[in-house]
């Protein structure tokens, strides 16, 4: 990996309450990730966070048909930052999901991060969080999408592993669409 500099942003994907355990909807060792996110955290001159910040009938719910369980409720304590995250280094929030009738899943989906992090001078970003199966992969392949280069840091992440191997599909699918695949030490090196 190149070393970080200026051009070079962190994005903790949705490191919220309701993603770990205890949860809603919860990730299997969730929780487990935030050793290495605040490991991370001080390495970047940007750091922003997508937060799950859904209507409490949005469509991704069960009672509205969709597949999830309600989670990440505006304002619950499911949508706040889980507690071991240490907060004071995130700089700007951007909260996704917010539209009724869309999933949310990427941090870029009817939200403003693509222009906020141009008007950072941002090239690439590094993306931890939960979770690599959903968010995570469709925040890192959007911020491809959008003429970013994307960098994954493997043991920052956690999957929901819907069906087993889910997590490792989305990595391999994130790293064929061209992002880089590192881990936290790779990234304190750089």
């Amino acid at each position: 990996m190149k070393p970080i500099g200026e051009r070079d942003a962190l994005l903790v994907v949705d490191p919220q309450n309701d993603f770990c355990p205890g949860g809603a909807l919860a990730v299997p060792e969730g929780d487990q990730i935030f050793d290495n996110v605040n490991r991370l955290l001080p390495r970047f001159g940007h750091v922003l966070a997508t937060q799950d910040w859904h209507p409490a009938k949005h469509s991704s719910f069960q009672p509205q048909g969709g597949p999830w369980p309600v989670h990440c409720v505006q304002g619950s304590h499911g949508a706040a930052f889980h507690t071991w995250l240490h907060p004071e280094r995130i700089q700007q929030v951007i909260q996704k999901g917010v539209d009724v009738g869309t999933d949310g899943y990427s941090g870029f989906a009817g939200t403003a991060l693509a222009t906020r992090l141009r008007d950072l001078g941002v090239e690439r970003v590094v993306l931890c969080g939960l979770a690599t199966d959903y968010c995570v992969r469709a925040t890192a392949l959007e911020a491809l999408q959008n003429g970013f280069q994307a960098v994954v840091v493997t043991d920052a992440v956690a999957a929901v592993n819907v069906r087993p191997g889910d997590g490792r599909k989305a990595l391999d699918e994130m790293q064929a669409a061209g992002a880089e695949l590192v881990d936290t030490a790779e990234v304190l090196a750089g």
